[in-house]
């Protein structure tokens, strides 16, 4: 397994990781650092690229999920080495292009992270060899794309561009999670090797037209297909370094990358052709046609994306080799002038302050370098001869007019090739002539001039590049053209030149046509319309707001029916909603189980059950004292914690014993802003109607609890108990069980714990509720209380550590000895305040949540390293002096992990709940509390 493709994935995150979290980073150091992630990527590619080129498929396997088919497997193909170099390659120019476009406002260290992030997300998703992990880094690209678009919060418009492309590419992304679920359950497997040699099983099942549909939904959202094109000129409203990586190499490529990748197993149907060709066809006129009448620069640059992504789906969708080959020339023809064309205007809008195409012109004398540079990337865009733009767009002609099919749909795509032929060439010329030529620049507060030199130098990279393979493809191009295309069609390619001369023929005759009409067709509208006064009118912005107005209506309408801020409907939706999923089995199935016969139960257990049922009952009647039944529901719960105890369960006492301490102190602080009696029962009615719940749920938990505690031992419990010693290395079969056989579970239980405290610390931080009452005086000081505190929390933290350090082999661990020494300290906040204890201890409880998960994930991953599943335990024995053999396994890398944030985590709710700023209303300070004119939701007074 060479690791050399797990280093290239690491590196973007990891250099991500290292600027974020660096406090102080110059913006030079910021830079290098960014730009550090994609040259040594390009480095390790360099390493690999002899054994692709050879044919050769690289690749690294890890076993993550195997039960569900989830391996971290990494491949390198042609496909993959193309875009691979495609990502590192114009993001090291980008970094090096975003370093003088920032602004001194603008957080470069934030900005980088985020690009990194994005990389790295790129970069997993073209080197995935499981569907399953391509699904992964998918998703990531939206979440890391939203934080880029949306880099300029401030502004309306980013934050509306960026919730846009969210919304539609998260949307499309659960589409293609389907279809990838379709695919494995048709194949058998997540492998992409398996899945691209499954071609004939795929297209032969009767689940491919739903498996092809939904695949399709999420590729078309992505890369901005007909009717989903409207979000991308939106996204225009994020930084042009953003624009120039995301719109020309990555994000809307991801798109027609797994179009690409997915081609051999999906291709070559009927419903295929004419799904993608269709759509593809569509999508590369409109977004022609609209592109002539924007007057951003940026959004004509977007909407001739869209129209070049929608002839690159074409080629894909008419399936024939040569029409691949196209394809992915025109993948990589397209990234080049396109990436060069929107940093050209972002340099422009950085010298003038404008884009808008209507006061700029004549910029030629004052920018020349930039106007030669842009000129000819847009010639390369509108494809003329001796530019790369030329000859993809001559593979276009040739194979539209060689479609296979009827002869109306070779008709169709020649007219749709030729028309967008016209319509290119006629918007590539008014971004030329009303930048560059012409009067003006008019209305502007500057004097252009040229840019930093080296802010240059990517635009002049890219140019280069566009017309060294415009005149001398073979040598330039023709290397990586042919690894791409193997890597779909295998390595029988077929015959084709990359000649820039084929003589007179048909396709030659269509670019003439297109140039000549393209620019009969801008002088026609500069001359017979007025151009500038043509408005844009965002039709799919419109639907879209829309459509979510409406929505967020019902859900507004729904919310407000359900949850309305009374609790006990909410716990009523949820009592009824268990009791029908739990009921749902017998109806199916009216078999009653066949129940052993009970044991005999020992007095003390039934004194444990009659001091329950007796709390139970008491908190029943006493339930609009709410003090009491505080009190008297805790003692239920210290029943539990005994019943445990009885059981022979002490783990489970001990954890129940310290949730309930920690929840009685919850409950305690929320009372200080609830009045000190309930409100009475309105009606007979409802009494009657939660008794009936009440009891009809009790019993069915009851027979359920009885059904799981008489399973006979033949159960996985037994298998546990046999694997726990020789496999986990720990006695505690519980422990062993939270750490290592379910530790992805418990993972995931940690995760949501930390999201819950940064959830309750996000709310209570800025809100404002009254006291129930507040107490006349000052506070009252308990000297003696509070020196038993000083003097409890050193014992306790031994406690807590010897409870954590034995409970791999004895009752204990992380989970345990977190709310052990959470309950100290919590002790000393209510004695000694929250000043007092925080000026002492210094806890920061969010940093201690995110270092806890840290650790769990490091600790997991470790695991990995060595070849096996992720938190799988190791054990090493060390033999120290004076204390002898000292047993150690690795699973308490991952417990600590579970300690920090169960304690951070408990930690931060009570802390917050003790420090609620109190409510500005006058009443409100002075204890004047009404408790029918008290809001339900924030306790504000109405």
């Amino acid at each position: 397994m060479p690791p050399v493709l797990l280093l290239l994935l690491a590196l973007p995150f990891l250099l991500a990781a290292v600027i974020a979290l660096s406090g102080r980073l110059s913006r030079v150091a910021a830079a290098g650092l960014a730009g550090a992630a994609p040259l040594l990527g390009l480095a390790l590619l360099g390493s690999l690229t002899p054994a692709v080129l050879d044919g050769e498929v690289v690749r690294s396997s890890w076993q993550w999920l195997p039960q569900i088919g989830l391996d971290i497997t990494l491949r390198l193909d042609g496909l993959a080495w193309m875009f691979t170099g495609l990502v590192l390659g114009i993001g090291a120019l980008v970094v090096l292009y975003a370093h003088y476009y920032l602004s001194p406002q603008d957080s470069t260290r934030r900005f980088y992270s985020y690009l990194l992030l994005f990389m790295g997300a790129m970069l997993g998703m073209v080197l995935s060899g499981n569907l399953l992990l391509l699904m992964v880094f998918w998703e990531l690209t939206s979440i890391s794309s939203f934080l880029l678009i949306g880099f300029w919060s401030h502004r309306r418009e980013a934050r509306e561009g960026a919730r846009m492309a969210l919304i539609i590419t998260g949307a499309g992304g659960l589409t293609l999670l389907g279809g990838v679920l379709l695919i494995g359950r048709i194949v058998g497997s997540f492998d992409l090797d398996v899945v691209l040699a499954s071609g004939e099983l795929i297209r032969s099942s009767a689940l491919y037209p739903w498996a092809l549909l939904l695949v399709l939904a999420g590729i078309f959202t992505k890369s901005a297909q007909f009717p989903f094109q409207f979000w991308l000129p939106h996204a225009m409203a994020a930084p042009t370094p953003v624009s120039a990586y995301l719109h020309s190499a990555t994000m809307v490529k991801a798109g027609v990358f797994l179009l690409a990748r997915l081609h051999p197993a999906l291709a070559g149907t009927e419903l295929f052709f004419y799904v993608v060709s269709g759509i593809g066809a569509i999508t590369l006129l409109i977004g022609a046609w609209n592109a002539i009448f924007q007057h951003d620069l940026k959004g004509l640059l977007a909407y001739s994306t869209i129209s070049h992504l929608g002839l690159i789906t074409l080629l894909f969708g008419l399936s024939t080799p040569m029409a691949v080959v196209a394809g992915v020339f025109h993948i990589l023809n397209h990234a080049t002038f396109k990436a060069s064309l929107f940093m050209a205007a972002g340099i422009i809008d950085h010298e003038t302050g404008t884009r808008d195409m209507r006061r700029l012109g004549g910029l030629r004398k004052l920018m020349p370098v930039t106007s030669a540079l842009a000129i000819v990337a847009s010639l390369a865009m509108a494809g003329i001869p001796l530019l790369n733009g030329f000859l993809s767009k001559e593979m276009l002609f040739a194979e539209a007019l060689a479609t296979e099919g009827p002869d109306w749909m070779r008709n169709a795509v020649s007219l749709a090739a030729l028309l967008a032929g016209v319509l290119g060439v006629a918007y590539s010329l008014r971004f030329v002539h009303d930048t560059f030529f012409g009067k003006g620049p008019l209305d502007i507060d500057v004097v252009p001039h040229e840019p930093p030199r080296w802010m240059k130098v990517p635009v002049a990279v890219l140019v280069v590049i566009c017309l060294a393979v415009g005149i001398v493809p073979a040598l330039t191009v023709a290397t990586t053209l042919r690894a791409g295309a193997q890597a779909i069609l295998g390595p029988a390619l077929p015959d084709y030149s990359l000649a820039v001369w084929h003589g007179f023929n048909l396709p030659l005759a269509m670019s003439a046509i297109g140039v000549a009409g393209g620019i009969a067709l801008y002088v026609g509208l500069r001359r017979f319309t007025d151009l500038y006064a043509a408005r844009n009118r965002p039709v799919g912005k419109q639907l879209f707001q829309r459509n979510l107005e409406v929505l967020s209506g019902l859900a507004h309408r729904f919310t407000a029916a359900l949850a309305n801020g009374s609790l006990q409907r909410m716990l009523l939706a949820l009592v009824l909603v268990a009791m029908l999923v739990v009921a749902a089995p017998y109806v199916a199935d009216p078999a009653m189980p066949v129940w052993p016969a009970p044991q005999p139960l020992p007095l003390l257990g039934w004194t444990l059950w009659l001091v329950m049922l007796a709390c139970a009952f008491a908190a029943l009647f006493l339930f609009q004292q709410r003090l009491l039944a505080v009190i008297v529901m805790g003692g239920t719960g210290l029943m539990v914690a005994l019943t445990f105890v009885f059981l022979s369960a002490p783990d489970l006492a001990l954890t129940q014993l310290m949730v309930e301490m920690v929840t009685l102190a919850l409950m305690l602080l929320a009372m200080n802003y609830l009045p000190a009696r309930s409100l009475p029962e309105p009606s007979r009615w409802r009494k009657r109607r939660d008794a009936l719940i009440a009891i009809i749920a009790g019993t069915g938990i009851t027979a359920l609890a009885y059904s799981l505690m008489t399973l006979p031992p033949n159960t996985m419990a037994g298998e546990l108990l046999l694997r726990s010693l020789p496999e986990a290395y720990g006695h505690n079969v519980v422990n062993v069980i939270l750490v290592d056989f379910r530790g992805f579970d418990t993972f995931g239980e940690i995760t949501v714990f930390g999201i819950a405290a940064l959830v309750v610390h996000a709310l209570l931080r800025r809100s404002r509720m009254a006291p129930e009452q507040i107490m006349p005086g000052p506070p009252i000081k308990l000297p003696v209380p509070a020196d038993l505190a000083q003097i409890m929390f050193p014992l306790t933290m031994t406690v807590s550590i010897f409870l954590f350090l034995r409970g791999h082999n004895a009752p204990g661990g992380g989970f345990i000895a977190g709310l052990v020494l959470a309950v100290p300290l919590l002790i000393q906040y209510v004695i000694q305040g929250t000043v007092s204890v925080e000026s002492r201890f210094g806890f920061d409880y969010i940093r201690c949540i995110g270092l806890g998960l840290l650790i769990a994930v490091l600790s997991g991953m470790a695991s990995m390293l060595f070849g096996v599943p992720f938190l799988t335990s190791g054990h090493v024995e060390w033999q120290l002096p004076l204390i002898g053999e000292v047993p150690l396994a690795s699973a308490i890398g991952f417990d600590t992990g579970v300690y920090l944030v169960v304690f951070g985590g408990v930690m931060l709710i009570l802390s917050m709940m003790g420090t609620i700023k109190p409510s500005r209303t006058r009443n409100a300070r002075n204890g004047e509390i009404d408790i029918h004119r008290r809001s339900a939701r924030t306790g504000e007074m109405h």
